[in-house]
């Protein structure tokens, strides 16, 4: 197999003939699905999205792994700080008490967590989408027309 060959089937894979609208959308759609509340199925639900519908498979896990180890504490915190705005709840009753709090009460401290964390990440990861779409579809646009440029020239 000729390097040109290869070449090809790398570009191919990494959706370089896709448009940049449809690279945008599957970029958008990993990140919307990677910062949504569904930890644990992010993976999956990133392949499925781009497999039902007909995404580019690269750019969508790529968006997914916005969330991975570095990031999941800030991404999570800050959704769950939106759920609580969100939710207009009252920040002195959240307060927990970390000096009595034990491992099988864990569960229990933190059930009152629960309902701002799923509001707060779904509210962030649906926004989240939207603009890690619009800002790929500029970056993709300027790509095309750097590379038009340099072509002509």
């Amino acid at each position: 197999m000729s390097i040109l060959k290869l070449k090809g089937m790398f570009r191919s894979l990494m959706g370089q003939h896709d448009s940049p609208s449809k690279m945008a959308a599957s970029f958008g759609v990993g990140t919307m699905i990677g910062m949504s509340p569904l930890f644990g199925i992010h993976t999956f639900l990133g392949i499925f999205a781009a497999w039902a519908f007909k995404l580019n498979k690269p750019a969508t896990i790529t968006g997914v792994y916005v969330t991975n180890p570095l990031t999941i504490v800030p991404i999570y915190t800050f959704g769950t700080w939106v759920g609580i705005r969100l939710l207009g709840m009252d920040l002195s009753m959240l307060a927990l008490d970390f000096g009595h709090i034990t491992f099988s009460n864990v569960v229990h401290e933190l059930n009152v967590f629960l309902l701002p964390f799923f509001v707060g990440s779904t509210v962030v990861s649906l926004i989240s989408g939207v603009l890690s779409y619009y800002i790929m579809l500029c970056i993709f646009r300027f790509r095309d027309r750097k590379k038009t440029r340099e072509t002509a020239a």
